[in-house]
């Protein structure tokens, strides 16, 4: 080490992250930081920013919770504009792969998260983690290039709006951030357009696009395939199931079990996870990013 700023560079299904090992909690995170880092023209380029920490040392920091014996490490995601995220469900799977890799957590195990302890399992070519159960929420519309599309509202730890499309996702224009019902997600959502279910429950497959909130387009997203999954079941008359999901970045699997109207059973995200590249931040842009 030369005294920079330690860091990998990872994607899961082209949904990229910079992860930042900070044990300590030693590194001032802040929103500047942040952006600057995903810039991808001023910093490296990612979706977002995935802080390795250990839980006990976030002890008091808002929206963490009390540690849970057991669980050393806490996964702090913070999306592309510098903002804290409650989950991230392809950023777990890259978190798991770290924390592999690195010896810290050989195999998986469970992590702490804002949406609570999820547990992973890193194999060979796929990380596969139990995003818990996803709640239910009411009929809601999202706007964009002009047209209206029915969807489900849903929480995967964080807010979803999965709208099952009759058209084909890949003609939608999502430059722009699709317009959403305020009183409905008072704090922003992320929205999915999808097909309807192709097949069985068990063995079928969708295709989807993804706009997130803070970010924009991204080429996959975790937790808004899962998302995906469960609006395409309820939209199929399924409360359970195990689909395949294209995304533009690549093919992912959800397995979602039987719940209530209200929530999900347990959701598994399975998927690959890849770390590309190590290095330093250089010290001096690192205290001065803009």
């Amino acid at each position: 080490m030369t005294g920079g700023i330690a860091f990998s560079k990872g994607h899961g299904t082209q949904n990229d992250f910079v992860v930042l090992p900070d044990p300590d909690a030693a590194l001032d995170l802040t929103p500047a930081r942040v952006a600057a880092l995903c810039d991808r023209r001023r910093g490296l380029g990612a979706d977002g920013v995935l802080r390795v920490v250990r839980w006990a040392k976030l002890a008091g920091e808002p929206g963490v919770g009390e540690p849970v014996e057991g669980v050393e490490w806490f996964m702090d995601y913070r999306n592309g504009d510098g903002s804290v995220a409650e989950m991230c469900g392809n950023g777990l799977r890259v978190f798991a792969r770290y924390l592999h890799e690195r010896g810290w957590a050989p195999g998986g195990g469970p992590v702490g998260t804002r949406n609570g302890v999820l547990d992973t399992t890193v194999g060979q070519d796929t990380v596969s983690v139990d995003l818990g159960t996803v709640g239910i929420g009411p009929a809601s519309v999202a706007t964009t290039g002009g047209a209206r599309f029915d969807g489900l509202a849903l929480d995967v730890g964080n807010p979803h709006l999965a709208c099952v499309i009759g058209s084909d996702p890949d003609a939608l224009d999502l430059t722009g951030a699709p317009a959403y019902d305020p009183v409905v997600f008072p704090h922003g959502v992320n929205v999915e357009f999808l097909t309807p279910l192709s097949g069985p429950a068990d063995g079928g497959s969708i295709r989807m696009r993804v706009h997130e909130r803070g970010v924009g387009e991204t080429r996959a997203c975790g937790t808004g395939t899962v998302a995906a999954v469960v609006a395409a079941l309820r939209h199929a008359g399924h409360d359970a199931g195990d689909v395949h999901v294209t995304t533009p970045g690549g093919r992912l699997r959800v397995t979602v079990a039987a719940g209530s109207p209200a929530r999900t059973g347990p959701a598994v995200l399975h998927g690959p996870a890849v770390l590309l590249a190590t290095g330093e931040l250089d010290r001096g842009w690192w205290d001065a990013p803009a």
